[in-house]
């Protein structure tokens, strides 16, 4: 049974860091685009950052550039989201997410194929 496990979320004030893991378990995603999306309430998941294969090719919304960070740990089947600087309106669910397409970095929710169940950042101002 394939899984992804997010941890790292929490209640933090603006200014502040997180990092965000996304523990793989049941496969090996190291083939994998694999990226991360945010939801906020009342509003779609959005797309936030993502990472090849190989961690050569990064994309990332422009509302987090210069802040966020996306990495990855193939050995671990891990991969992370490093925030910095949060301000409120990074607050949402943050979901992880894994493509089997290597090099598309797509910003669409509907290319990626397994999803973790989310974890909850809260940026207070």
């Amino acid at each position: 049974q394939v899984q992804l496990v997010e941890s790292g979320g929490g209640l933090v004030q603006a200014g502040a860091s997180l990092r965000l893991s996304c523990a793989a378990s049941g496969r090996t995603f190291s083939s994998y685009t694999v990226g991360w999306f945010r939801q906020a309430p009342g509003k779609e998941r959005d797309f936030v950052a993502a990472i090849t294969w190989n961690g050569l090719g990064t994309k990332y919304v422009d509302s987090v550039k210069g802040r966020f960070t996306i990495s990855r740990d193939n050995a671990k089947n891990t991969w992370y989201l490093q925030m910095n600087s949060l301000k409120a309106e990074d607050t949402a669910v943050y979901y992880c997410a894994a493509d089997s397409a290597q090099y598309r970095l797509s910003p669409r929710s509907s290319d990626y194929e397994y999803w973790g169940q989310g974890t909850q950042v809260t940026v207070s101002s």
